[in-house]
């Protein structure tokens, strides 16, 4: 009885924390938006780099095919939440290849479909030469060494903050939802005893704690009267 009820405690726990990383992880999605009404409105992507779509698109492919009950069963909050981010990355895409000049389109078209072409031979390869858990692990890998890379951005942004001594391009709802995200799938691999899911988000967490109180540090010190931060250095 005991233990039916510490499981259930557990189940509804690591729900509440899925649940609410999918929430805090579409304001991430929707960052972006402000960014996009400003290409579609010049009709012109202008200086926008369209690089970090492609790969969080990459990112959100792989996480939803760890996250699916054919590689992983019980986590289907991650795929959600990565299902939801490859919807938000296809659009921005879409939208980006649509107003920005011809070179441009062709690499960023060429870059979309290589990305599916990756995602395809890994799909392919974890079904045909692995067996379920195996395919766990293999995928498990992937998808930790591809949020790991993703951190590439708050660490530059980090640099940036201490080189500038300003929270400019730092903008709080940003970070915060960012670490928001990192603490609840946190909290959600860990009550699932998952550490491909608890080990790179506990680095998120981390990164997220650092750039807050950066954050706070600089705001309190710094005059600079924030402008459109991050759109040019994310999108």
């Amino acid at each position: 009885m005991l233990s039916n009820s510490c499981l259930s405690s557990n189940s509804i726990c690591s729900a509440a924390a899925g649940i609410a990383g999918n929430v805090f992880a579409l304001v991430l999605f929707m960052s972006p938006i402000p960014t996009f009404r400003r290409i579609v409105r010049n009709r012109s992507t202008e200086q926008f780099s369209g690089s970090p779509y492609i790969y969080t698109l990459l990112n959100s492919l792989i996480c939803l095919w760890y996250g699916l009950p054919l590689v992983s069963p019980g986590i289907i909050m991650v795929a959600t939440v990565n299902g939801i981010g490859v919807v938000f990355q296809a659009v921005y895409i879409i939208v980006f290849i649509a107003y920005t000049n011809k070179s441009r389109k062709v690499k960023m078209s060429g870059l979309s479909i290589s990305v599916l072409m990756l995602f395809l031979v890994v799909v392919i390869r974890s079904l045909q030469f692995f067996n379920s858990c195996s395919r766990q692990i293999f995928v498990g890998y992937l998808s930790v060494a591809s949020l790991i890379s993703m951190f590439a951005s708050p660490l530059f942004i980090i640099k940036l903050v201490i080189k500038t001594r300003s929270v400019e391009y730092m903008p709080f709802y940003l970070s915060f939802s960012t670490f928001l995200t990192s603490l609840s799938f946190l909290a959600y691999g860990l009550l699932k005893a998952d550490p491909f899911i608890y080990f790179p988000n506990g680095i998120g967490t981390i990164l997220g704690i650092i750039q807050l109180a950066l954050y706070f540090y600089y705001k309190s010190t710094s005059t600079d009267h924030l402008r459109e931060p991050l759109m040019n250095s994310c999108a």
